[in-house]
């Protein structure tokens, strides 16, 4: 496509939205042509850019938006479910880091994708998409190595493992024709016993200021193997979002992965 992309952001004033504003100027893959904020947010028609010429303003909703290519929503569950309407009734890619969504909106997004290109992801850094696809293929190949997963965040993060480490977890276990629910291990005091075979050990560390870390240690009799991950900057999920968004501006329907995106870069 020789156009930049026409893109809309939903949850534009939110702190992913606003990652994703300042990583727009000067990347000439897109054009942002419409910003939506909740309903009664100041931020509702005020310029999407302070000081610009540009005309684009903040909206609270998809009445008045223009032909687009690709949506990224970063919100909650109401507000995907609304960008979801607009996207299927105008055959618009969408690309989504919204969690904590019920059964019923979880059945309507897996049928979306039926007629709309689809991709979410819970992180969309492509540092983690990588070193999710390597513990894969190193927990298939050495099945009968012992498995820990460690992650270290700030010391305001509210849930325990990580969203990320569990997801690692779950990659894991597939790996090994197992589930998590039936592997994992959260929590060990007093007298645990032995380490029961197969099982997935979680480690997790909170405080001051880190954006996230995580490694899963494969441990064998005599050698160990670490794969790691280190973000040092909130901005690198936004840089994913977009280069998911690039990727799948134009490819056919479907319920794509952050793993196709470094599978097959465009």
């Amino acid at each position: 496509m020789t156009r930049p992309l026409r893109l809309a952001i939903n949850g534009a004033s939110g702190r992913m939205g606003s990652a994703l504003l300042n990583l727009l100027d000067g990347d000439v893959r897109f054009e942002l042509v419409h910003a939506v904020v909740a309903p009664g947010s100041a931020q509702d028609g005020k310029p999407v850019f302070a000081g610009s010429t540009h005309s684009l303003r903040y909206a609270h909703d998809w009445a008045q938006a223009p032909a687009l290519d690709v949506v990224i929503d970063f919100t909650g569950p109401e507000a995907l479910a609304t960008a979801l309407d607009h996207c299927l009734a105008h055959g618009v890619a969408l690309v989504s880091g919204t969690t904590g969504i019920d059964s019923a909106l979880e059945a309507r997004v897996a049928s979306a994708a039926a007629s709309i290109g689809l991709l979410r992801a819970a992180n969309f850094s492509l540092g983690v998409a990588m070193l999710t696809r390597l513990l894969r293929e190193a927990a298939a190949a050495l099945p009968d190595w012992d498995l820990e997963i460690v992650e270290a965040h700030h010391g305001r993060k509210q849930d325990a493992p990580s969203g990320t480490a569990l997801a690692l977890g779950h990659a894991a276990a597939a790996a090994r024709n197992t589930t998590l629910a039936a592997a994992a291990v959260y929590s060990r005091e007093g007298q645990t016993g032995a380490r029961a075979e197969g099982s997935i050990g979680f480690a997790v560390v909170r405080g001051g200021d880190i954006v996230g870390e995580h490694s899963a240690m494969l441990i064998g009799q005599g050698e160990r193997l670490e794969l790691g991950h280190r973000a040092t900057d909130r901005s690198i999920f936004a840089r994913g979002a977009l280069q998911a968004a690039y990727w799948l501006s134009g490819r056919g329907p479907g319920l794509w992965q952050l793993d196709d995106v470094i599978a097959t870069p465009r």
